[in-house]
């Protein structure tokens, strides 16, 4: 599925885009998912791996190169989109994909979702991308979030968050409102990402209560419908038809 057709199934052409942007989004869109993938594995192997040296100036250049190529992006597209002012507004989630490194992974989520070639109804195609971007970007923001509060805590005085195991742990019991209390962020930094994981948390999981709701209404609907315009007796059989016997209003035949 092209940018164009996503467009289409989705809504109308957003403000300020062009055949020009359109053609430069098609010809980006690949090598952007495979910078986003790029980006989170070797974010990943940069905290997990505790690197220092050589190994970690080597995963800090490929994380600032796949940086770049999302400013080359959005600064390409701002270039050949008319008007700019309409195209900057309708394009902030791009402008934050260069501006907050932790949103640059959910665009794996619209890959997957075209590689998945939903091609059903436009409803049931935007319920099953909400889907998708609920639970993936909830699994998302928790992976985050895990590795940047134990890139801060774990060499913090007090810490009990130490391995990506524990901050997995707690990342979950955050999100799903558990709170055990087991492990906690003791760094400034660690409590204001806890408090960004609450708060997406929330929003998540709405997004997908909603989406399954919607679906399940959709079902139920024809199903509702279908019964109205068939009505039936108990049992599946039809009523009846009385015999002129039995039927006052029918006149006897003549014997």
């Amino acid at each position: 599925m092209t940018h164009h057709e996503a467009n289409v199934l989705l809504g109308e052409r957003r403000a300020g885009e062009t055949e020009a942007t359109l053609k430069w989004s098609r010809i980006m869109y690949w090598p952007l998912s495979f910078a986003a993938l790029a980006f989170l594995i070797t974010y990943t192997i940069h905290v997990i791996g505790d690197l220092h040296g050589l190994a970690a100036m080597v995963t800090t250049t490929v994380i600032t190169l796949t940086w770049v190529l999302f400013i080359v992006d959005y600064f390409g597209r701002l270039a050949l989109s008319r008007p700019r002012g309409a195209w900057f507004r309708s394009h902030l989630a791009s402008l934050g994909m260069v501006l907050i490194p932790a949103l640059r992974p959910v665009r794996l989520l619209d890959a997957f979702t075209r590689v998945a070639a939903f091609r059903r109804t436009a409803g049931t195609t935007l319920r099953a991308r909400l889907l998708i971007y609920g639970i993936g970007s909830a699994l998302l923001l928790i992976w985050y979030v895990s590795l940047v509060v134990l890139q801060f805590e774990r060499h913090a005085p007090g810490a009990n968050i130490l391995n990506f195991g524990d901050a997995v742990w707690w990342a979950f019991c955050t999100i799903t409102t558990v709170g055990y209390g087991d492990y906690t962020p003791v760094t400034h930094a660690g409590r204001f990402f806890a408090i960004v994981l609450m708060a997406g948390g929330v929003v998540l999981v709405g997004v997908i209560v909603a989406t399954i709701s919607s679906a399940v209404t959709e079902k139920a609907a024809p199903s509702g419908a279908h019964h109205a315009s068939h009505p039936h007796h108990a049992g599946g059989e039809a009523p009846p038809v009385a015999d002129a016997a039995s039927d006052p209003s029918r006149p006897a035949s003549a014997h």
